[in-house]
């Protein structure tokens, strides 16, 4: 069959090669008028192992040729397959212009004939919803309902690692084929016959999510690695050992692929689609902790502030905590990391006093009340007057919210450290 390549970058060129060598006639066109002129002068646009010999190969049986317009390159062709990029916007979101910009491109060119058969397959990463309600819509802003009839809209995902793209074609870790009604499609299924992995049939939203999930389990894997290394280097421990030994566990734990501890993770689909992953999840109001890591990095930072209060005092000295509600004026101690530190404080044996002016522990009622004595059981106890607070005599005074902008200390004002500040 005759394929349409959009798009001859990294993931563009390189499919482009492999479905010349499988016998496929490809048609490339791409925007970039000098790469268009290295491709026809037999000079591959990418750096690539195996991409330059298959395009010699391709070039040589006459299997691939590049055009300069849409038209040109959807003359004859049964599947169009668009590999244009989808770079993350200054929010983090995808920038979908060039993907807006191709699919108008294209149906342009289909309007100038005749209505016929077309597949015309998304190899770009998307964010979910992009084929139904941007696809189709240019689509149809440029089609009649007869041509958009006989337009098969596919979402096919890659999978190719740069450095092992060529041979990541051939032995892809899976084939995710979405279409409209999640019941694949004819002409992609024909062109992967002769590749041997799991098929898997399924609605856009769906096909177009993959890539999300991949990419962002390979940075999360790269960066729990990383955090465990750190460890090790603390503990004074092997790293290059405990990874051994976790890795061979390979019934409950996970597979070695990106979890040795080493280098940050980085390229061009990994940051990129972990800040579209978390754009889209801030889109749509889902809670994606793992992914945003705000969570765990809140409870490192509570105890590093824990730790910077505590860095230079004597064991069992005498601590006045300001302010033990996540903000003054307010009694509500749910989830307050100023109950953190007092239950760390406590902990560790210093002799605590807790000043805030809007809190009675006789008056706390439902999940206010559990969270608190949960934590702090003996809070009545810790609780003192404004009077005592001023009167002093505390070797260290934890200014923990705007509280202590109301007190007046008595001379010589005692240490304090305001955790709202890192200095």
């Amino acid at each position: 069959m005759q394929v349409a390549v959009f798009g001859l970058g990294y993931v563009g060129f390189t499919t482009a090669c492999c479905i010349a060598s499988q016998g496929h006639r490809v048609v490339g066109m791409d925007a970039n008028e000098a790469k268009r002129e290295d491709i026809a002068a037999g000079r591959a646009p990418i750096s690539e192992p195996g991409v330059q010999e298959l395009f010699d190969t391709a070039r040589a049986t006459g299997l691939f040729r590049v055009e300069a317009s849409a038209a040109a390159a959807l003359e004859g062709s049964e599947i169009a397959m668009v590999c244009v990029g989808t770079p993350s916007g200054p929010d983090g979101a995808q920038d979908m212009r060039f993907i807006a910009e191709v699919t108008r491109q294209i149906g342009a060119a289909l309007a100038l004939s005749p209505p016929r058969p077309l597949t015309l397959a998304y190899r770009s990463t998307l964010r979910p919803g992009s084929i139904e309600e941007l696809v189709r819509p240019v689509l149809e802003s440029r089609l009649s309902p007869a041509h958009m009839a006989h337009v098969e809209l596919v979402c096919n995902p890659e999978f190719l690692r740069e450095a092992t793209a060529v041979a990541d074609y051939f032995a892809p870790p899976r084939i995710v084929i979405g279409t409209a009604e999640g019941r694949g499609s004819g002409p992609m299924e024909a062109l992967y016959a002769g590749l041997q992995a799991p098929v898997f049939r399924c609605g856009f939203r769906e096909a177009e999510f993959t890539k999300f999930v991949d990419n962002t389990w390979h940075a999360a894997k790269v960066a729990f690695a990383n955090e465990i290394g750190r460890l090790c280097l603390r503990l004074g421990l092997d790293a290059k050992r405990v990874h051994e030994i976790f890795v061979s566990d390979t019934r409950l734990n996970i597979s070695p692929a990106y979890l040795r501890p080493g280098g940050a993770f980085g390229g061009s689909c990994l940051p990129k689609d972990v800040r579209a992953l978390q754009h889209i999840a801030a889109d749509c109001g889902a809670n994606t902790h793992v992914v945003d890591a705000l969570l765990r990095s809140n409870e490192v930072h509570k105890h590093e502030l824990y730790e910077r209060a505590v860095r230079s005092l004597a064991p069992g000295a005498s601590v006045l905590l300001v302010g033990l509600a996540f903000k003054p004026g307010t009694d509500d101690l749910r989830e307050s990391p100023n109950v953190d530190m007092a239950r760390k404080l406590l902990a560790a044996g210093y002799r605590l006093s807790v000043y805030d002016p809007a809190l009675d522990a006789g008056k706390l009622v439902g999940a206010n009340l559990g969270h608190a004595f949960t934590r702090l059981p003996r809070l009545s106890d810790l609780l003192v007057s404004r009077a005592r607070a001023e009167a002093g005599g505390f070797d260290l005074v934890i200014a923990a919210n705007a509280t202590i902008d109301a007190l007046s200390f008595s001379v010589p004002p005692p240490r304090i450290l305001d955790i709202g500040v890192l200095a």
